[in-house]
């Protein structure tokens, strides 16, 4: 199994677990003289075994994440690599969008508010972070499809 495989399992596992967890809580309690619609103990079976399958999956993918290595980086710290610059990207367009509001002034007597940063640089900046995460992801999704899940 490729570790992309893998990640869309977990991904469906994910899903499938809270779906389990919202008919659980559905068919918690019903009426007296009443069946529930689903059986909980069933879906409790469910629930667990998809449970001790993402478990297992977790560990294998994460496990592979360390052990996989392009350009000198593992799969893990791409991962983080590429979360930081999403946190990075986000802060400075938050900025950018901050320092290019404008003040419209009816008089020249009016206070004239001016940006504290260069909005330029700043997005030329933002737009290099934008390229190296897409580079980032490119590789981690070329990584995920070849290699094979430990």
């Amino acid at each position: 199994m490729k570790l992309a495989e893998a990640l869309q399992e977990r991904a469906d596992l994910n899903t499938k677990i809270s779906e389990l967890r919202s008919r659980l809580y559905n068919n918690a309690i019903f009426q007296e003289g009443e069946k529930p619609a689903e059986d909980p103990n069933e879906l409790i079976a469910e629930l667990d075994k998809a449970s001790d399958r993402l478990c297992e999956l977790i560990g294998r993918i994460n496990y592979t994440n360390c052990r996989t290595v392009s350009d000198g980086l593992s799969l893990t710290e791409l991962i983080a690599k590429k979360d930081t610059l999403k946190v990075r990207i986000g802060a400075y367009r938050d900025l950018i969008s901050a320092a290019s509001q404008t003040a419209r002034r009816a008089s020249k007597t009016e206070i004239k508010i001016l940006p504290a940063v260069d909005v330029s640089s700043l997005q030329k900046k933002a737009d290099e972070l934008s390229r190296e995460l897409r580079l980032t992801d490119n590789k981690m999704q070329e990584l995920n499809w070849l290699t094979e899940l430990l």
